[in-house]
């Protein structure tokens, strides 16, 4: 198999720290791509349609794409359980995946939009999804945070450290001491820390 990444993309991080939560790094060629949203490289178009990464070329059937889908195989290949948590475990990955999407639109924003047509409320709209979901994992999803690691936990982690990394001074922490404090943790784990981002 061949997986299409780019070390900063926080789904292409989900997929490989599943790789290495389920001992599978070693069936996968990792393929570095330079993706960007104006500008497809021609071996990821031909591989996946909609130029997006992360893209998992599979020796079976069609290329994979969304890292959603590809996750789920993966645990599906392995038996690796990260989907037991059933639809708990789903709507996590979901917050997870739509605060990752938030903070990209706002790097996106800030990084490739000309000075001037730069729209503040749309940066301010982006953040306050990300802030808001945050207070909803730390109001209602800790007792599930601090149980077996699932999905869940990877796509939020993988989110909380895209924030980090791109919007070092969003305060996500502000207000929720215990979600702080279980990223804290999570960032110990040696798939989380061979995944950080340079």
């Amino acid at each position: 198999m061949k997986l299409y990444y780019a070390p900063a993309s926080p789904y292409a991080r989900k997929v490989l720290i599943l790789l290495h939560e389920t001992n599978q790094l070693d069936d996968v060629q990792i393929q570095d791509v330079a993706a960007k949203p104006t500008a497809t490289p021609p071996e990821l178009q031909a591989s996946n349609p909609l130029g997006k990464i992360p893209a998992l070329e599979r020796g079976e059937g069609p290329t994979l794409y969304d890292s959603r889908v590809i996750c789920e195989y993966l645990d599906q290949r392995a038996n690796g359980g990260f989907y037991a948590g059933g639809w708990d475990s789903k709507i996590l990955e979901a917050t997870g995946d739509g605060i990752m999407d938030a903070a990209l639109m706002m790097t996106y924003e800030k990084n490739l939009r000309p000075t001037d047509k730069q729209w503040p409320q749309w940066q301010d709209a982006q953040l306050g999804k990300v802030l808001s979901a945050c207070k909803a994992l730390n109001g209602r999803w800790m007792g599930h945070l601090q149980g077996s690691t699932d999905i869940g936990h990877v796509a939020v982690a993988c989110a909380l450290a895209y924030v980090d990394f791109r919007h070092p001074d969003a305060g996500w922490r502000t207000g929720n001491d215990a979600l702080a404090a279980w990223f804290a943790e999570f960032e110990s784990r040696p798939s989380f820390a061979a995944t950080k981002p340079a």
